[in-house]
């Protein structure tokens, strides 16, 4: 079959309670994508129903060109890695991963070299003997990561693998991801997250979902650079979302005149200013706005100020600062017209 999955206008309820509201979406042949958003926003049930484990209210789901809405599970040919890994304590390593495999009657010779090859993949070749006890949570990951690519699947299912783990594991797991969707770049990957680190580092393309609805879907880059709606500029990357008027002049902030692209909103309609903390410099410069120092965070290599600027708050990440100003202190920050972006007032926060 062709790899690859597609929803079409699939709706998933509970006791009439809709969690997945008319999803139309297509993950193409050996791409990686993540659906990001917060908790009840859908993310995980429309993964769910990709694997058979919850039956659409209505439309259909395809693997390839095979509709398997009505398929179980184990019919459907996925491989799948959840939070908690759900390895066997009781079976070793390399039990473990043979398990899907023996579980589609695999002749015993295939099982050996499958076992073997996913281990390897993984970097657990010499752990096959050991126990998940013994394992650090990487690599009970790794492991589990190994079990569903045994099956050699055309379809990986990831619903927040990497939430288990601290910082440093979660980064370098990251990187072992990436990797190993270069290794088998025929693989399409559905990757459930709230994290937009990882969306933004894994996915070809990111799907944002928020109260069951899909909101926005791209290339990290386009939603990063040009959300479509305030809820998609907050969720990928984090931005100051503030109030402009646009009039025939120009746009206001306050008291403040700026000089951005309109995008097509009208004169005399309200607006938002959508801009990234690091695209704001401290200082004089381009679209300059003078507030109060409402707060400061060190960050390591960057400080960053909370700035109180006409009654908005305005985040600026700016180099780690020897001398930086203190809380009340009148400060100015500019940005570049090209830097922000102006979105209808309110649109996609609903």
């Amino acid at each position: 079959m062709t790899s690859g999955i597609r929803f079409e206008n699939v709706t998933v309820a509970y006791d009439g309670h809709v969690v997945l509201d008319a999803l139309d979406l297509t993950v193409a042949a050996g791409e990686v994508m993540a659906l990001l958003g917060p908790s009840g926003s859908g993310k995980t049930t429309a993964l769910r129903a990709v694997a058979g484990f919850v039956r659409p209210a209505s439309g259909r789901v395809f693997l390839g060109d095979r509709d398997v809405t009505g398929l179980p599970p184990h019919r459907r040919g996925i491989g799948m890695v959840v939070q908690q890994y759900a390895l066997f304590p009781h079976l070793r390593v390399e039990d473990n991963v043979a398990f899907g495999l023996r579980a589609r009657r695999t002749p015993r010779g295939e099982i050996r070299e499958r076992v073997a090859e996913a281990l390897e993949m993984t970097g657990m070749g010499a752990y096959a003997r050991r126990h998940p006890r013994e394992l650090s949570g990487g690599q009970q990951q790794r492991v589990a990561i190994a079990r569903a690519l045994a099956i050699r699947p055309e379809v990986l299912l990831l619903d927040e693998p990497l939430s288990a783990l601290d910082a440093q594991l979660r980064s370098g797991m990251l990187g072992e991801l990436a990797r190993l969707h270069r290794e088998l770049p025929d693989v399409s990957i559905l990757y459930v997250t709230h994290d937009q680190v990882e969306a933004l580092t894994l996915a070809d393309r990111i799907a944002v979902m928020d109260k069951a609805k899909l909101r926005a879907c791209g290339t990290p880059r386009e939603l990063y650079r040009a959300p479509a709606d305030e809820f998609t500029a907050s969720f990928v990357g984090g931005a100051n979302l503030l109030p402009v008027r646009v009039g025939a002049a120009g746009v206001s902030f306050g008291d403040a005149g700026i000089k951005v692209d309109t995008g097509g909103v009208a004169a005399g309609a309200s607006a938002t200013l959508c801009l990234r903390p690091h695209l704001v410099g401290l200082g004089d410069g381009p679209n300059r706005l003078t507030g109060t120092v409402a707060e400061i965070q060190w960050r390591g290599a960057t400080h960053r100020l909370f700035v109180d600027v006409g009654g908005e708050r305005v985040m600026a990440d700016v180099r780690e600062l020897k001398a930086p100003p203190g809380i009340g202190e009148r400060v100015s920050l500019h940005f570049a017209s090209e830097d922000a972006v102006l979105l209808p007032a309110g649109v996609g926060c609903g």
